[in-house]
């Protein structure tokens, strides 16, 4: 399967052996990936917008690129925590500076003990800079302790700005934002920012020590002998193209494979998933997922098996390379030792200096390799900060009129993102709300014909693609929405669940304000949940979830009682329930219509929504749509008296439902 076939221009054709050497081979479609998911799930990601960046890494790249991802991570950890990131800073330089006093000191202590005399002289004449090399050593190794407990706070520090960042761009967006594909796949991707911002940290301080330690290595190489030092890159090289072919194959395979891993993973996850635990056990569909399960992580382990064997295959040759520019070096001091170029000591420190070099440089190919992949997403993580402020709610605007008469529709149509051919929700709606006085107002009509949709324009969770929407004759776009969303309180079906204590699921819908023990109480009586209340372990502290140990579950008809007194809880002038007895039993269903009715003769407008003609005989107008649009308006009796109307065809259609059967027994149970 090739993504975007015909949106991206065509890429020079490649003969199939480098292509497969640089993509891996072409994966067949298995059996699972067909079956479950309808088609092929690894992906040739040669059209990623980081191909140039990620696989593309080569060793001039990397070096010119060091800089700016070092100082990204420094300009990270200085604004999560200046005096740590100047602790680790200095510790950092001076383990550096030590360790270059190491290896001098070294050169000096195996010149004292190489140099003529009686031996007992010479040790006595090393005392001193053993001495000096022991404290060398004792400071270095505090410098690092230092450091260590610098980055401890830093890096969790580091994480939690970087999150709370990407918190607050999600949720101050508009909605359509989140229904936006392009937009929801940044946001995803951007949420990995956070933890690779913090590893960042551990990867930048790598470097700089590496650095450091190398140019120790270096500068002693070269007050030794000149021709040392290109010796040592030399050493290097060959393992440091090697990390990287290595490092772009992984990569590569990671991302072609994402979506595969994520389907195994999913598989797995459904085992254990309390929703599908019933039908797991019920229909019999354990084998059946492990079975699948199997197949997929078999085709991920002989991808795995693929690299490893491309990875030892690449190690081997480096390391032979690596051998070879060894012992070329080693031939070179011995020259030198043999011409009297250089003294044995200086020999012995040389070879010392080499060995700490190669390991170092070695270890800084390789830190800057994870630093550059861990800055892609740190990179999503500011796309998306830059691109959400073109989806954030506007701050500010003019002021909700108080108080508010009525919330007007004038020609509104409304499509969701990314729908089905920007095919409108809504078309051409316009109707008025009373809002200045205790109605109830019925939205009905078949599922999918605009109900819901049609109330979240209300609340301004979206904003109408055409017409407008006002209040007291104020455009929607004008006002500040967060006032109109503290004006509003919603009901839903399938309201959120918060997996935490009873309490919090009910005063959760008023945040802004200290917990009012009074307004808890009516709302509990309101919903009728005294005795639910009741048979909780804990009342209200009880915890409402069975993720954490001592949680408990509610039912679906609890749940939705929960939620009644969450809307109640949030006591704003405008409450808009959305099929509210749809988990209740009947006579749960006519005590909620009358809470409704209830509130509606105690001033606070209520927008009904519902498909259920039953539900709304009490309502002072009903709104019926059909297909997105507004096909009648009326009063319940006036609806019901045009024989020919929408609403009365709905009506009647539910209605003979109740209607006894001809020929059918009518014994009652017991």
């Amino acid at each position: 399967m090739r993504p975007f076939p015909r949106l991206l221009p065509r890429r020079p054709r490649r003969p199939a052996a480098r292509h497969a050497a640089e993509h891996g081979p072409e994966v067949e479609v298995s059996a699972s990936e067909r079956e479950l998911f309808g088609g092929q799930l690894v992906y040739d990601t040669s059209w990623s917008q980081h191909e140039g960046s990620r696989y593309q890494l080569d060793l001039r790249t990397m070096i010119l690129g060091m800089p700016r991802l070092v100082g990204r991570a420094v300009a990270l950890a200085w604004q999560a925590d200046r005096r740590a990131t100047a602790c680790v800073a200095v510790a950092e330089v001076v383990s550096g500076i030590s360790q270059a006093l190491g290896l001098l000191g070294v050169n000096w202590l195996l010149a004292t003990l190489l140099a003529g005399g009686e031996m007992t002289d010479r040790l006595r004449d090393a005392v001193p800079v053993a001495a000096l090399l022991g404290a060398v050593a004792a400071l270095g190794a505090l410098c690092t302790a230092l450091s260590t407990l610098a980055i401890g706070p830093l890096e969790p520090k580091v994480e939690r700005l970087a999150r709370e960042r990407y918190l607050e761009r999600a949720y101050e967006v508009e909605m359509a934002a989140m229904e936006d594909e392009d937009f929801h796949r940044l946001l995803e991707s951007a949420q990995y920012g956070a933890s690779s911002a913090r590893s960042m940290i551990r990867h930048a301080v790598s470097v700089i020590a590496a650095l450091l330690s190398l140019a120790a290595a270096g500068a002693v190489l070269t007050t030794l002998h000149w021709t040392l030092l290109p010796m040592l890159l030399v050493i290097v090289l060959p393992r440091a193209l090697a990390t990287l072919t290595v490092a772009r194959r992984r990569y590569r395979s990671f991302h072609r494979w994402v979506q595969h891993s994520r389907g195994a993973g999913m598989l797995a996850r459904l085992m254990t998933d309390t929703d599908a635990a019933a039908e797991v056990r019920v229909h019999g569909v354990g084998p059946f997922i492990l079975r699948h399960f199997r197949g997929m992580s078999a085709s991920q382990e002989a991808e795995q098996a693929r690299l490893a064997r491309l990875a030892a295959r690449t190690d081997l040759l480096a390391a032979f390379c690596a051998g070879v520019a060894a012992l070329a070096t080693y031939l070179l001091l011995a020259g030198l030792l043999w011409t009297g170029s250089m003294a044995l000591a200086a020999a012995g420190t040389a070879v010392l200096a080499i060995r700490s070099g190669t390991a170092n440089l070695d270890g800084l190919i390789r830190q800057i390799n994870y630093l550059h992949e861990e800055s892609l997403y740190v990179g999503d993580l500011d796309r998306l900060i830059a691109e959400s402020e073109q989806h954030r709610i506007p701050r500010g605007g003019a002021p909700l009129p108080s108080p508010v008469r009525a919330v007007e529709f004038d020609g509104v149509s409304f499509s969701y993102p990314g729908g089905s051919a920007g095919e409108p929700v809504l078309r051409d709606i316009s109707l008025t709300l009373p809002a200045d006085r205790g109605a109830v107002v019925a939205l009905v009509g078949e599922n999918g014909s605009g109900k819901s949709t049609l109330a979240k324009l209300l609340c301004g969770l979206y904003l109408p693609g055409a017409g407008t929407v006002r209040w007291n004759g104020v455009d929607v776009r004008e006002l500040d929405r967060r006032e109109i969303f503290g004006h509003c309180a919603i009901v839903h079906q399938d309201h959120f669940r918060w997996p935490m204590t009873a309490r919090v699921n009910t005063v959760i819908s008023r945040t802004d304000r200290p917990v009012d023990e009074a307004l808890l109480a009516a709302s509990a009586a309101h919903a009728g949940l005294g005795d639910l209340l009741s048979e909780l372990p804990r009342g209200w502290e009880t915890l409402l979830s069975r993720t954490f140990r001592g949680g408990h579950q509610l039912s679906g008809g609890q749940w939705q009682r929960l939620g009644i007194a969450r809307a109640h809880y949030r006591d704003a002038p405008l409450l808009v329930v959305d099929e509210p007895t749809a988990a209740l039993d009947a006579r749960a269903e006519a005590r909620v219509f009358a809470q409704i009715r209830s509130l509606a003769d105690r001033g606070r407008t209520i927008v009904l929504i519902t498909h259920r003609m039953a539900s709304v005989r009490h309502a002072d107008v009903v709104h019926v749509l059909h297909r997105g649009r507004l096909v009648e308006s009326g009063t319940p009796e006036e609806l019901l008296a045009d024989e020919d109307g929408h609403y009365r065809a709905l009506h009647d259609l539910q209605a003979a439902q109740f209607r006894p059967v001809p020929g059918q027994s009518k014994e009652r149970l017991p």
